[in-house]
């Protein structure tokens, strides 16, 4: 019989030690739909398997958002934000956020953006690739850091300071470090709103400032608050930034520990490239769970979930899960299918998601043509995080790949 493991999903050493794989693993296979007691005493459901997360998903009228959509969050903050920000909001509010605030990331767009993401990917790659040995993770935060504070229309001068506040808004030690970050970028986009409110610019605070989403009353609409603006810019930044470094980070992390699968890559060359983002996608899965609320009685798997049961769905387990994905625990480039839901589902799918698999497909890309091997040369380091985890350092050599005379 196999030992049940000590699951205590709330313990950061957990993370930061890299092992949660195997509790997760013993709670699919055994109780997949698992009561967590916590220190407040109030205890979450933790759903593992994949058919159940993306039910729970799916489902926004019994499993609602507007509460919190993550372990540990202020209550405060949440009702601050709630039905105003697009990740913890329901429908038709959601819904009429999301209208709005998709348009810059949507498919038409993505040509526009395209030579935006190869200019900051090509100069980032080439600067990693001149200095040999870095930490990786100096490098991966610049690709999505960039591009967001371009597609913005950030001051050149302000894209340091906010990839670190935004970082310390979600992964900063203390509650008080975290809402102070949240504070700060609230602040500076409240600023920038008002300079260009009214404004004829194409970044995305001026086109959102003046497009007007729909209400609850047929055929009447109006222009987003300044508070719906601003707490979804600080949305946008997070999600941009928080994914796309995490999972470069660990794609050249499963890259050098699988050194078949990289040649595997350069064999398939630019072919190849579409199927690895996606394996990369769903191997690194930067958020690790969300959190929903129930709003009526419920069952998941035979579990009864009562009215305000907090319920918590785990996209790292997910996207493991042995029922829907081959070999689940190897690293393959060239997996198909991959239905993997690292930016969730359903109605709460990641508005970024097709900047992020551009990001990495152009990141990819020029390893590709710049790149003869990564070579690791320390340990790799883990966040201690249980909502966005990944690499927090990554020493590694890129071995410049020799042009052919």
């Amino acid at each position: 019989m196999i030992q049940a493991p000590t699951v205590d999903l709330t313990d950061p050493e957990l993370f930061s030690s890299n092992r949660f794989w195997e509790v997760l693993a013993w709670l699919r296979a055994n109780d997949p739909v698992h009561w967590h007691p916590d220190a407040e005493g109030s205890g979450f459901w933790v759903v593992t398997r994949y058919d159940d997360v993306t039910a729970v998903y799916a489902d926004a009228e019994t499993f609602s958002s507007r509460f919190g959509m993550r372990l540990g969050s202020n209550d405060d903050a949440v009702s601050a934000v709630s039905q105003r920000m697009l990740i913890v909001s329901d429908p038709p509010d959601h819904t009429h956020l999301k209208r709005v605030l998709s348009k810059t990331f949507g498919g038409s767009e993505m040509s526009r953006l395209e030579g935006l993401v190869r200019d900051v990917v090509r100069e980032v790659v080439a600067d990693a690739v001149e200095a040999g040995e870095t930490d990786f993770l100096d490098v991966a935060k610049l690709i999505p850091n960039y591009v967001v504070c371009a597609v913005m229309d950030l001051p050149r001068e302000d894209w340091a300071w906010v990839g670190r506040t935004t970082t310390d808004a979600f992964e900063g030690e203390d509650e008080e470090t975290r809402s102070g970050a949240h504070g700060e970028i609230f602040l500076y986009f409240d600023d920038l709103l008002r300079q260009r409110r009214g404004g004829s610019g194409e970044d995305f605070i001026s086109r959102v400032a003046r497009d007007r989403r729909a209400t609850d009353v047929p055929d009447q609409d109006r222009l987003l608050t300044d508070e719906e603006i601003v707490f979804n810019c600080n949305g946008v930044l997070a999600g941009a930034n928080e994914t796309t470094r995490y999972s470069t980070a660990g794609g050249v992390l499963a890259l050098a520990e699988n050194p078949d699968q990289w040649r595997k890559l350069r064999e398939g060359g630019a072919a190849a490239i579409p199927a690895a983002v996606e394996e990369i996608l769903r191997w690194t899965v930067p958020g690790v769970h969300a959190l929903r609320t129930a709003t009526r009685p419920a069952t998941i798997r035979g579990q009864s979930i009562g009215v305000g049961d907090r319920v918590t769905i785990w996209n790292v387990s997910a996207n493991r899960d042995e029922a829907v994905f081959a070999d689940a625990d190897s690293f393959v480039v060239d997996r198909s299918p991959n239905r993997h839901i690292t930016f969730g589902a359903g109605r709460h799918l990641c508005l970024g998601a097709r900047l992020a698999r551009l990001e990495l497909s152009a990141f990819l890309s020029e390893l590709l043509d710049r790149v003869e091997e990564i070579e690791l040369c320390g340990e790799p380091q883990y966040n201690a995080s249980n909502f966005t985890w990944g690499l927090r350092e990554l020493p590694v050599r890129l071995v410049r790949k020799q042009k052919v005379p």
